[in-house]
């Protein structure tokens, strides 16, 4: 079982940056591949972004790419999401992901992964 806890979150200005982390335990975290996710009030929970077990592969919503740039440091059990440009409609809280899988074929369902972190509130305002 994959222990993750989100940070980074904030109130932040349109146009700002925000840098959020995930760190993991209790598994081997170079055996699962992460993705974060978001979901605003009355909205369902949406894919954000992906990465493979070794970084090489990544994935993102359109509504994201170009702006939102997912990372992970193995050695240090973490994986980032590193959010320019903010918009007030990237308000949601966002949430971790993580799923033992070893290959890199994108997995951008939230019924792709197991293990989810707590959220962390992400607010931007105009």
């Amino acid at each position: 079982q994959v222990h993750l806890v989100e940070s980074g979150g904030g109130l932040v200005q349109a146009g700002d940056s925000l840098r959020l982390s995930c760190a993991a335990s209790g598994v081997t975290f170079n055996e699962y591949y992460m993705g974060w996710f978001r979901q605003a009030p009355g909205t369902v929970r949406e894919f954000v972004a992906a990465i493979n077990w070794n970084g090489a592969s990544t994935y993102y919503a359109d509504s994201v790419q170009g702006r939102f740039t997912i990372s992970r440091d193995n050695a240090k059990n973490t994986a980032y999401l590193q959010m320019n440009s903010l918009k007030p409609e990237d308000t949601a809280v966002y949430y971790c992901a993580a799923t033992w899988y070893v290959y890199s074929a994108p997995r951008v369902g939230a019924y792709d992964y197991d293990n989810w972190g707590q959220g962390t509130q992400v607010t931007v305002s105009s």
